[in-house]
């Protein structure tokens, strides 16, 4: 009889289902644990950028696009926020098993590169579409902006978790302390979210600020949740969604290979 049980046999099929759902489930519970932190905060934080910008600028500053201010800001705050919590999902998550030392728990089942970093991405999809759905009824409640092409919306939404999941994981796996994950976030996530138009249109940009703002994929994710949920935009919806797309193969390879060859992860 064959050894069903021999070691180094794959015996979940082609793509183990049951260990990649886990892996998802266990990234959603561990954000769900801490709630009050990863989803009520960032409706707390949204709630006072739009306060703050409505009494220091709203009544004075004129329409934007075409729309009124608060209007234009509303899909920025959103998105901004979508990416920072899908990054931070994956990000702390890996720094916080290789400095606590169980990342062997995560690296010892049987999940090929793939899955893992399908788990991982799927955890961080979840946490970004339950905060963006979170403030998108916040905003619809208080301000009255509704959402004119839900396709679009949903579509930069996923892309935008997809590739801000990618990222966090490639600054978790990079970094061996949480000081290092610290200056990735507050030196290169933060200010790419700020000056991507989350609270301006580039046309309001000299030309060589615009050409930087078009080469930062995080202004095309801000810019197609604003055409989806307003409809205005500085630039084509398709462009984003080819620019957004190729930006996630990018990453994802990375993500895929670091896994693959254990890149700072095993010794």
């Amino acid at each position: 009889m064959t050894d069903t049980n021999q070691m180094g046999v794959r015996r979940f099929g082609r793509v183990n289902w049951l260990g990649t759902w886990t892996l998802t489930r266990r990234e959603v519970a561990r954000f769900m644990n801490v709630w009050s932190q990863t989803v009520m905060a960032p409706l707390i934080n949204a709630g006072l950028f739009l306060m703050i910008f409505t009494i220091a600028i709203g009544s004075q500053r004129g329409e934007v696009m075409g729309v009124p201010f608060m209007v234009f800001l509303a899909p920025g705050i959103l998105t901004m926020t979508v990416i920072q919590n899908a990054f931070a999902n994956t990000s702390s998550s890996l720094a916080s098993a290789k400095v606590q030392g169980n990342i062997v728990d995560t690296l010892m089942p049987p999940l090929s590169a793939a899955e893992l970093v399908a788990g991982y991405i799927g955890g961080a999809v979840a946490r970004g579409a339950l905060v963006a759905i979170v403030i998108a009824l916040g905003t619809a409640l208080f301000l009255g902006v509704g959402i004119q092409t839900p396709v679009w919306v949903i579509v930069f939404v996923l892309l935008g978790s997809v590739l801000m999941g990618g990222l966090g994981m490639i600054a978790g796996i990079f970094a061996n302390k949480f000081d290092q994950l610290s200056a990735i976030s507050n030196f290169l996530v933060t200010p790419l979210a700020f000056l991507s138009g989350t609270f301006y249109s580039i046309e309001a940009l000299p030309p060589f600020m615009q050409a930087l703002s078009h080469a930062n994929p995080f202004f095309y994710i801000i810019d197609g949740v604003r055409y989806g949920m307003i409809g205005v935009s500085d630039s084509s919806p398709w462009i984003g969604l080819l620019v957004v797309s190729a930006a996630c193969v990018v990453v994802l390879g990375i993500c895929l290979r670091w896994m693959h060859t254990g890149y700072r992860l095993k010794s």
